[in-house]
């Protein structure tokens, strides 16, 4: 399990975790009125930071939020945060709100937006073989029509996500019209044959970072891509399956719903590609 370490960050401060506090008028608090970030850490550098960024300034622009510093300084924040904790390993959250203002639905006319980063010690590279054995149980997807932006509103992934812990599952993937849309925290793949498939970009998932990332390694590993729906049938039936997160990485799916994938084993190919993005996480963390 992760845990928050000591210092965090709080609108222009470094202060320690006990003291890091917002005003309840915060509209994060009152509206979920914001977008978050969270990138992976490895030997005290992060992972892919800059697509993370970049998506952050696209969800940012797509609420009419402006950052209350300019995104192209949040990096040295965030460096300088991962020295005070001296953090070698685990992820950095950052989230931006539209700050403290009145109740009222609508944007207030004077705004200052509040950013927020703390981090998490977690061991993310060597796991043991039980821990790369995920769970996998579906739900459906109650969510709102706008889920590539990165919200803070996330109470129907909580839900989800209580669900699959009450079945000792460890994600949940959610069904929309027969097929998987994406998981609770994490995007979907599964393998036919030889053919990698997972569902295209839209407004209905998170183009996620680590997706990206993972699909090209694939690509250049000579594994074919197909970017589409696909039905919980086909899941049940995949050759294998996995989820790819920041924090998780390619995390092998050994059963869904009951069922066995890959006779109850990682899958050969999801560990080789596993092993590929460890290989480029580390050679690649600024």
């Amino acid at each position: 399990m992760g845990f928050i370490m000591n210092i965090a960050y709080v609108n222009g401060e470094y202060v320690p975790i006990e003291d890091a506090k917002v005003s309840v008028r915060d509209r994060g608090l009152m509206f979920s009125d914001g977008v978050y970030e969270v990138a992976a850490i490895i030997n005290g550098k992060l992972i892919d930071n800059f697509e993370h960024l970049k998506r952050l300034e696209r969800s940012l622009s797509a609420i009419k939020l402006l950052s209350p510093v300019p995104v192209s300084e949040i990096p040295d924040l965030e460096k300088e945060l991962l020295t005070k904790n001296n953090i070698k390993e685990g992820t950095l959250y950052l989230h931006v709100t539209r700050g403290e203002s009145d109740r009222e639905f609508a944007f207030p006319d004077i705004v200052k937006p509040s950013l927020v980063m703390f981090v998490q010690s977690k061991n993310l590279i060597h796991l043991k073989p039980d821990d790369l054995s995920a769970i996998v149980i579906t739900v459906p997807d109650i969510r709102w029509k706008r889920r590539d932006i990165k919200s803070i509103a996330l109470i129907a992934q909580v839900m989800a996500k209580q669900i699959a812990k009450e079945e000792g599952a460890d994600e949940v993937w959610m069904v929309e019209d027969g097929c998987i849309t994406e998981g609770g925290s994490s995007n979907a793949f599964i393998i036919k044959g030889d053919k990698l498939i997972t569902r295209n970009t839209d407004n209905m998932i998170l183009s996620g970072i680590t997706r990206k990332a993972i699909m090209t390694l694939a690509e250049d590993f000579g594994i074919s891509i197909e970017e589409r729906a696909f039905t919980v049938d086909e899941a049940y039936n995949a050759t294998e399956a996995f989820f790819t997160s920041a924090s998780a990485f390619i995390m092998p799916v050994v059963r869904i719903d009951g069922k066995l994938i890959s006779g109850g084993k990682p899958g050969p190919i999801s560990l080789k590609l596993r092993e590929l993005y460890i290989n480029f996480a580390i050679e690649t963390a600024i």
